[in-house]
């Protein structure tokens, strides 16, 4: 019985471990708006390239540069935090047409 009740104990401490290194990473990846666009301008060169409006209410942008073909992807919620949703390189700008619905791709 002791056994069991320290082998629960342990799995609830890494269950809580886990969920409190997540937390942190996500804080990590977040911060005020204006913080995260100058940096994103500053240490990039990124500019915004695209912005639409999310099912929770949260703003999504597109930021990337040309010169150096870095692109940040990031949301902002009603309450101002900014997240870093996904990043990468080898951006290139398309300029076509928008493919609408009977459309061949």
């Amino acid at each position: 019985m002791q056994k069991t009740l320290f082998a629960l104990s342990l799995g609830f401490g890494c269950i809580i471990f886990a969920l409190q290194a997540a937390q942190a990473q996500q804080q990590a990846n977040c911060g005020q708006r204006g913080q995260v666009i100058e940096r994103l301008q500053t240490k990039y060169g990124e500019s915004r390239r695209s912005v639409g409006l999310a099912a929770n209410n949260g703003v999504v942008e597109t930021y990337a540069s040309t010169e150096s073909g870095t692109w940040t992807i990031v949301i902002t919620m009603p309450n101002g935090m900014t997240c870093l949703v996904a990043a990468g390189e080898a951006f290139q700008p398309v300029d076509e047409a928008a493919v609408t619905r009977g459309d061949k791709v």
